[in-house]
């Protein structure tokens, strides 16, 4: 059964629902800063591999032997600073992360009462960045492993995710879900996250089996065709298509919020997007802009989709903060 904001195909909230600035603006600022940190840390990490220097710091967590910083007499030239860069970075990821879980633990729900599942999903990004660097560090020790740099990519997915969810959710209440669209449409939902979870999964294997190896001197490949891998995450992608408009198909004839169907809107402009950057690189011999753009694509794709998600449900209880 359908709540009375989707039968009024509104997303405004209940009564009982968010009330309108009950997250103060700093709350706010640190948990986008949070997401915009971890997005932008997935692409200057394919930046470190997409100018091959993802062993430019040959060891881990020292840079060289003997080291935690580079050293004049390392031979890995220029790609030791944007190896040791991208390490560098990791800290504010995680500094901003931190901070981010600080805020949320000053949150109150309207009885005075902790947000406790607020704050297990604010530790999501602190855990993740902490574990992201053992895999990384993982990942140097076995000179680029192709398995090891997909998993690098799709945990940071998941760190996306998470801080998008944290974002949104900040403004929601503690109370359970409720679904605001049909049960068909809740499972076209379903079917679009998991898809965009195998194009996401499927397009670390054509990179993986494609000239950005992350090393200039010793490329670490999948053992798999290219072209093959690349048309098998093509068809996924058509497939992804094919959901997300009858989703939008859905919406639009259904009983559901604005909010879904203006987030399903821009889910649909990040893949047509995503598509032509990803064909266009495919027929230029993938050049490195173009690679990076792709990255950053994928991250607003994982950014979108986890929004409209939201989207088709809402949870009670405001949330106020502790200090204004």
């Amino acid at each position: 059964m359908t709540s009375t904001t989707a039968r009024h195909g509104s997303a405004t909230p209940s009564p009982q629902g968010p009330a309108a600035g009950g997250l103060g603006r700093g709350t706010r600022a640190v948990l986008l800063a949070n997401l915009v940190a971890e997005v932008g840390i997935v692409v200057t990490g394919g930046l470190v591999r997409l100018t091959g220097s993802g062993l430019g710091c040959p060891t881990w967590p020292q840079c060289a032997p003997g080291s935690y910083v580079p050293t004049v007499h390392q031979e890995e030239g220029f790609h030791k600073y944007i190896e040791f860069g991208n390490r560098t970075l990791t800290f504010l990821v995680l500094v901003l992360a931190v901070a981010a879980l600080v805020a949320v633990w000053r949150l109150r729900g309207p009885d005075g009462a902790p947000r406790r599942r607020l704050r297990a999903l604010a530790a999501v990004p602190v855990v993740g960045v902490l574990l992201q660097a053992v895999i990384g560090g993982i990942t140097v020790l076995t000179r680029l492993s192709p398995i090891t740099v997909s998993v690098h990519f799709l945990v940071s997915m998941v760190l996306v995710a998470a801080s998008t969810l944290l974002l949104l959710r900040a403004v929601e209440g503690d109370g359970p879900p409720r679904p605001l669209v049909h049960r068909a449409v809740r499972l076209l939902g379903v079917g679009l996250a998991a898809v965009t979870a195998a194009v996401l999964a499927v397009g670390t294997v054509v990179t993986g089996a494609g000239p950005h190896s992350g090393d200039a001197e010793e490329p670490a490949r999948y053992a798999l065709d290219p072209r093959t891998v690349s048309w098998l995450h093509a068809d996924l992608v058509l497939l992804l298509v094919g959901l997300l408009v009858g989703l939008l198909v859905a919406l639009h004839t259904s009983p559901s919020p604005a909010a879904a169907r203006r987030r399903g809107w821009w889910v649909l402009g990040v893949v047509v997007l995503q598509g032509a950057v990803g064909y266009v690189q495919y027929a230029t011999a993938l050049p490195v802009p173009l690679v990076a753009l792709h990255m950053l694509g994928a991250c607003l794709l994982v950014v979108a989709v986890t929004a409209l998600w939201t989207s088709l449900r809402e949870r009670t209880g405001a949330a106020l903060p502790r200090t204004a």
